[in-house]
């Protein structure tokens, strides 16, 4: 303890100080006590885990996905894959609209009448069909650039989508040659019109090559083993009467009579 030099009435004099010296030490930072601000929280996170559990039986149920059948599987994950999957094809929509925006405006911007003058083979078919769509576009409310766009893309996905087997696009490509051979027809001149409209048909034949690849027109014919097997079999039920009054086991005949002594 800290004295003064000067006593008071005989008796030491404490000095301040001393008090900061009774107070205990700082507890150590791991000895303080977890706030319990969160300690539900935890405990219903650790018990949600725990066999029975509501996320163990989620968890549970996510793991047999891949083992049970869609009719087998949980309602919340049907609920979540349905909602995956619209999102999805909404997301592919927008975005297949945005390319396709953007394909019709860069095709566009190509005049429809510069096509040359009609010289070469594909020059015959491309000036012809330029032609008709101009002539046309003066009576409706429509560039013939955004016609003649619309046209190429048609066919462009036609071809594509044939390519790849889609019944769609193959129709599309009928329609699309169908309507290219009309133009073409209707605006080569009268002299060469026949040859301008074969020789549209010999390409657009062979382009179909691609687009109608693996189309056959014979009927197909599965031919399955049966599954269940006839086996004939011939039963017959038969019922017999039953005993008339008088004629139980143990009746004696009349003429079975007991012998007498």
């Amino acid at each position: 303890m800290t004295h003064n030099d000067q006593p008071v009435n005989g008796q030491d004099n404490p000095s301040f100080l001393d008090v900061l010296n009774q107070m205990p030490p700082r507890p150590d930072a791991k000895d303080w006590p977890r706030p319990k601000r969160f300690a539900g929280l935890r405990a219903a996170w650790k018990t949600s885990w725990e066999e029975g559990g509501f996320l163990y039986e989620r968890w549970e149920e996510v793991s047999q996905v891949r083992h049970v059948s869609w009719h087998e599987v949980a309602n919340w994950i049907k609920a979540a894959a349905l909602f995956g999957g619209l999102s999805l094809i909404v997301l592919m929509l927008d975005t297949a609209g945005d390319v396709a925006s953007a394909a019709l405006k860069g095709l566009s911007a190509v005049p429809a009448t510069s096509g040359g003058d009609g010289s070469g083979l594909w020059g015959t078919v491309d000036h012809s069909v330029r032609i008709f769509l101009a002539d046309q576009a003066a009576h409706l409310a429509v560039a013939p650039a955004a016609l003649y766009a619309f046209w190429q893309l048609t066919g462009l996905l036609g071809l594509v989508g044939g390519f790849l087997g889609n019944a769609g696009a193959r129709i599309a490509w009928l329609l699309f040659g169908i309507g290219t051979l009309a133009m073409i027809w209707s605006t080569a001149p009268a002299g060469g019109r026949a040859a301008a409209t074969g020789l549209a048909a010999l390409m657009w034949a062979l382009a179909s090559i691609f687009a109608l690849r693996g189309l056959s027109l014979r009927p197909i014919v599965h031919n399955h083993p049966p599954q269940y097997q006839f086996s004939p079999a011939l039963h017959i039920h038969a019922t017999l009467p039953a005993p008339a009054a008088g004629d139980g086991f143990g009746d004696e005949p009349d003429n079975v009579h007991p012998l007498q002594r």
